[in-house]
């Protein structure tokens, strides 16, 4: 993942809303879930719910897919572990991180 990339990510997680919506379908998993049911569980107006997901998708965040008249929105887990690994490039000076070595040591 490059710089760009990896801060377009974590702009688009960098809000309540989107952060939760994000959260949410990490935890459905690849089956993903339709917008109604996104709006439903973390509490969002739909209006306001469609920007959310539209700034997560414009950040290689989430995949979407039409089944029907629905729409399914699907976590990027292959994005998610390319941030995960960006974050973590270097971790620890190259030492692994244990309770020995904890992160914030070299903080």
């Amino acid at each position: 993942m490059e710089t760009r990339q990896a801060i377009a990510a974590l702009g688009a997680l960098a809000q309540e809303s989107r952060l939760a919506v994000f959260r949410l379908l990490v935890r459905t998993g690849p089956s993903g879930m339709a917008a109604t049911r996104i709006a439903e569980e973390v509490g969002i107006p739909p209006s306001s719910l469609s920007f959310h997901l539209k700034e997560l998708s414009h950040a290689g965040l989430l995949d979407s897919r039409q089944e029907g008249r629905f729409v399914i929105y699907v976590a990027n887990f292959a994005a998610m572990t390319a941030l995960m690994a960006f974050l973590t490039d270097s971790c620890c000076g190259g030492m692994p991180c244990t309770p020995d070595h904890p992160a914030t040591e070299n903080a």
